[in-house]
This record gives structure tokens, sequence and C-alpha cells, in this order.
């Protein structure tokens, strides 16, 4: 009687490992060895956020971070570093307040901020009764008789039901982008939102608004949740009239640049992009966002050369300009590459936070996105496992339209949006070891498209 044995395949171990697969994975540990005990990326944000600090487009201090960024490409070893000119928006913050007072009540002043790219009230008083609501869809069923002359509260509030915390931020994110010209149009005086924060705190969070053609152009600010909750209290069972103060507003745009540095390829020279953005806005010192995405692109140009990888195509890392609020340094990229017929195969951009990697985000076709995730256990010992996502950073969306494969690093995102745009964005909120992780993921991930495409 013939007996059956049943081998495991963990039971031969590398045995059966192909061939190819072993040296990919021996490859990945260098990288990843190279860069824990020896990575600069940690110390480079150290010095971006502390001696430079945060960095709004058209601000001195984004100046500063131009050319500290073209010395550490250099340091890296890339053989080409330029700067790429780019006409960006200047906004300006200046002095700001916001106060309420109930019926016979007095003055208290509230934490707030005004959106990026508001206007603001010229340095006068504008004053109100506010009103609240809740959704757009409650918005919409206003008349304008009840909005006229009134300030809009948007209370919408962060949904802390999602795991994917990317998607709460998406919903909210209609709020501020959208709430001046709504309330404009009925004739409000100016709006109110509830921060885009999954903290339980009074902590404000900025970003980028837009103003439709031809409405007018009135103020929108920014409450924490602390405060939200409270005001949504007082407004249950009394009139609170809101006064703002604000000196914010657009100045003409100016030049300034983008960096970028390349190792040039041995067999050719299309390109490969690995990059960040810059700039940030002015509050906190802007180290998850997005200095941990600069530090981590240039990080990967050190590890090429450190470790003497010879690589096929050109590996380019890109520090784009303006991506808060304009977006105008990865357009000029993609106009640029365009013009200059550049090909490129590839660009990931890393822009969600320097926390431990989790995944990579995957905006390319069937067939590229089949052949990333059949390298999933090449990346599982580094606690990388999501390949599911099918977006890109904003700053390499322009080359996506050109038909380049895009991809995003896709790090823990459970705490990005306590600290998302505010002053707490800071150096000590991110982790050494969960930065370089995140430059170890990417540069593996450019190693294996390098050798693969």
């Amino acid at each position: 009687m013939k007996k059956t044995i049943t081998i495991s395949l963990l039971t031969l171990g590398a045995a059966f490992i192909p061939a190819q697969a072993k040296e990919d994975s021996i490859q990945f540990n260098k990288i990843s060895t190279e860069i824990l005990n020896n990575g600069k990326g940690y110390e480079e944000l150290r010095e971006l956020t502390k001696n430079i600090g945060h960095r709004l487009s058209g601000s001195e201090a984004y100046e500063k971070s131009v050319q500290w960024a073209a010395q550490k490409l250099r340091d890296a070893g890339a053989d080409k570093v330029w700067l790429q000119e780019v006409m960006i928006p200047v906004w300006v913050r200046g002095k700001e307040s916001l106060y309420i007072k109930t019926s016979g009540g007095s003055w208290k002043s509230l934490k707030m901020l005004s959106l990026g790219n508001s206007e603001g009230t010229a340095g006068k008083d504008v004053s109100g009764d506010i009103i609240m609501v809740k959704s757009l869809e409650e918005y919409d069923k206003l008349p304008a008789e009840k909005v006229k002359d009134k300030i809009v509260f948007f209370n919408y509030p962060f949904n802390q039901g999602n795991v994917q915390t990317f998607i709460s931020y998406r919903e909210s994110g209609a709020y501020r982008r959208t709430a001046a010209s709504l309330t404009a149009k009925k004739g409000g005086k100016f709006a109110i939102i509830r921060s885009l924060s999954s903290a339980f705190d009074d902590i404000p969070h900025t970003g980028n608004m837009r103003y439709e053609e031809n409405i007018v152009k009135i103020p929108a600010v920014t409450i924490g949740n602390t405060t939200a909750d409270e005001l949504e209290a007082l407004l249950k069972n009394q009139n609170v009239t809101a006064k703002l103060n604000s000196n914010c507003g657009m100045k003409e745009e100016k030049l300034s640049h983008s960096v970028i540095g390349e190792i040039t390829g041995k067999k050719d020279q299309n390109v490969i992009v690995v990059g960040g953005h810059l700039d940030s806005w002015d509050v906190g010192e802007g180290a998850h966002d997005d200095g941990s995405g600069i530090v981590q692109s240039i990080e990967v140009l050190r590890t090429f050369k450190k470790l003497g990888i010879q690589n096929n195509h050109t590996i380019r890392a890109v520090c784009f300009a303006n991506e808060e609020n304009g977006t105008k340094g990865g357009k000029q990229y993609g106009k640029t590459a365009k013009d200059n017929h550049e090909k490129h195969l590839f660009a990931i951009e890393s822009d969600a936070g320097g926390f431990s990697p989790r995944g990579i985000s995957l905006e390319m076709d069937d067939a590229k996105r089949n052949q990333i995730k059949s390298w999933v256990n090449l990346f599982l010992p580094y606690g990388v496992y999501n390949f599911e996502g099918k977006y890109s950073g904003s700053d390499v969306a322009p080359l996506h339209e050109m038909g380049v494969p895009t991809a995003e690093l896709v790090p823990e995102p459970q705490r990005y949006f306590d600290i998302h745009h505010t002053a707490e964005d800071t150096f000590e909120k991110v982790n050494r070891r969960e930065l370089l992780l995140g430059s170890t993921v990417m540069t593996q991930l450019i190693y294996m498209i390098d050798k693969n495409w």
C-alpha cells in the first residue's frame, strides 16, 4: 500500500524559494539595514523643522528650504541637482481674531484659524448672528432670506467610524473647500467650519479652500472640535453673535522653485520619480506634512549611492513646490516633462505622514498593479501588506494624466488627522524608526521598479 506524503513548503523553507526572490530578499535586507542604522532622514527632518520651520509658499522660510533641499540632495550623492522655476500663489495670514457672545453676554475669544487662500475682513470687524447646519444637504434646503447677513456654522463632524481615516477626511473636505462660496451665494457674511480633525481636542486645523468664479469672496475660518461642540450647545438654546477681524488674503504671484536631484540611469535615462512637497502651512513645523516625505525621498538617493546599487533608469527625487495651496509645483513638473519629451516609467509620492508604512496605493493599469502586488511577500517582513488602494499623490497627478503609473506610500493613518494642518505638526510627533521604515519601503520599491520595468 502506497503512503501519501505531504510536505509543507514552509518546512522546506528556502529550498523552494526562487533564486531571484532570494536575491531580492537579500537586497531588501541590505536596504533596511543601511537605512535603519545609518539613515540621515530623521536628523535632516530636525534641521528642516527646527532651523527653518513652517514653509508656506512665497515665504522667506520656503525660499530657505529650497537652498537647504538642494544641498541635501548634493550631500546624498545626486549626479545632478537643479531648481525648477514655478510661479506660485502668495497667501498671507496676518493678525486674526474671532469672538462670540450670547444675548446680554460679553465677548468671548475663540481659538481659530483662517482657512488657506481665504480673504479676510481687511482689518475691520464683521459681525452677525450665527446659524448652524450639520450637513450640506441641510444647508441646501435653507432659503436665502434665512442666510442673508448671517454667519453660517458648518458643523459636520469627522466620521470616526471609518477605519481608513482618509475616507473621513475626503468626506469632510467638501465643507472646507466650499463653505465660503456657498455662504456668499445666499448673502451670508462669513463661514465657520468644524475642523477636519480626528482628535477630541480644541486644536483648529487650517487647509486650502476655494472660491467659485463670479461669487463674492467672503472669509472662511475653522474652529477645533471642543469649541464646535460648545458652540453647538449654545445655539440650541439662544442666539449667538460672532465677530471676525482678519487680515489674510492673496497677494501677487511670485517666482519660486521646486528642487530636483537625480542619479543618472546606467541603461537609459527613462525616469523614476520619488517625491514629496517642500512647502507646508504656516502653523506648526510641517514635520509629517510633508517634511517627512521630503527626507524620505532624499534618503532613497542616498541609499542607492551608499550601497552601490547600479540603477538601470534615472532615479529622480523631486521636492515639489506649492502643494498646499495651489499644486503649482506638480503641475509645472508635469508640463516640463511633457515639453522635454521625457519618458517617465513610474512616480511615487510620500504625503501621508511619517508614521509606519503599511502599504502602497497603486494608480495604474491592472498588469502593472498585479506585478507589484506579486512582490507582497518581499514587503511583508517590513509590515507592508496593503496594496489595494487606487490613488496617488496630488503632485504626481499630472504625470498620471500623461499615462505614467503613479503611487503613494500608505503609512499607518490613525494619528495623522489629529495633527494635520495644525500647530501640533512638529518634529517631536515623528518617530525615527517609523520615518526611516518609510524610506526603506520606498527604496525597496524603487529598486524593484528599476530592476523589472
